[in-house]
């Protein structure tokens, strides 16, 4: 038996396991393989992992609910920046989480004891298709690709996405065209997948399909992945609010990325494996 907290940020939800606190023997793959189900676990879109880190405050290990892991999750670092802070595993409000897509700053915002909100600075975001990574040989590349005539915008923030804007995003087959895309051929790592509607200059609307979860509420890399190649093909502002489907977040792309929003506990529990 061990502990848990179950967290979600904007609808996407994250059962964080504190390693530092809990001998795990388990198989990280089969452990949120269980524990993501809805109906025989505790039900979530992933799991993250608290452990030590050589190099920076924590490194946090992320998997999704079909096992796979993941370089990096914006929704998740700020559910595990709250965790840490309001646990008292670190006092600082600005503090270095270690990931496979490299090391996040993270700052929080703090009234009495409480996070109100955290920014992520994602870094740089990465367009070189070698290293999103996507497999696509043909010459006349200009930033966009073509899957079965669907006009799509590859770009990695640690992780790999692909943009792709409609005119309504009510009117999109997003199981269908989201799962075609994840699994294209072009992407030999799959792919997380935005459907996107432009509002106005300052506002975007996105639709998310995550990479070994299927379509999600919210993606916290997915808003920034958004923002950024709406900016640099569309010309909206570089300051955004992106509206998903389980709230908003504020996005601001200036040759880094930084990401903000809220982090909320669900409720905390043990279970017996």
């Amino acid at each position: 038996m061990f502990s848990f907290s179950k967290m979600q940020a904007t609808g996407n939800d994250f059962i964080i396991i504190n390693y530092l606190e809990n001998n795990l023997e388990y198989s990280y793959k089969l452990l949120a393989q269980f524990l993501c189900d809805r109906h025989y676990g505790v039900g979530a879109d992933g799991i993250l992992i608290i452990e030590k880190s050589e190099i920076a405050d924590f490194k946090m290990k992320i998997f999704n609910k079909d096992g796979s892991e993941a370089e990096m999750c914006g929704n998740g670092i700020r559910c595990f920046s709250k965790y840490v802070y309001e646990n008292r595993l670190i006092n600082e409000e600005e503090f270095l989480i270690e990931t496979l897509a490299g090391i996040k700053k993270v700052k929080l915002s703090i009234e009495g004891e409480t996070v109100i909100s955290v920014e992520v600075d994602m870094g740089v975001p990465i367009f070189e298709l070698e290293n999103i990574p996507v497999i696509y040989l043909e010459n006349n590349y200009k930033g966009k690709i073509f899957i079965e005539n669907i006009e799509v915008y590859p770009v990695s923030l640690g992780n790999p996405h692909t943009v792709c804007f409609v005119d309504n995003l009510d009117k999109v087959d997003i199981g269908k065209y989201g799962k075609l895309i994840e699994d294209y051929k072009y992407f030999p790592n799959k792919t997380n997948v935005e459907f996107v509607q432009i509002i106005d200059n300052n506002n975007i609307k996105i639709r998310v399909w995550e990479r070994g979860v299927g379509e999600t509420l919210s993606c916290g890399t997915g808003a920034c992945a958004t923002a950024v190649i709406a900016n640099k093909y569309k010309k909206v502002n570089n300051n955004l609010n992106v509206e998903l489907s389980g709230g908003n977040l504020k996005i601001s792309y200036d040759n880094t990325v930084k990401l903000k929003g809220p982090a909320e506990i669900v409720f905390e529990g043990k279970i017996m494996i």
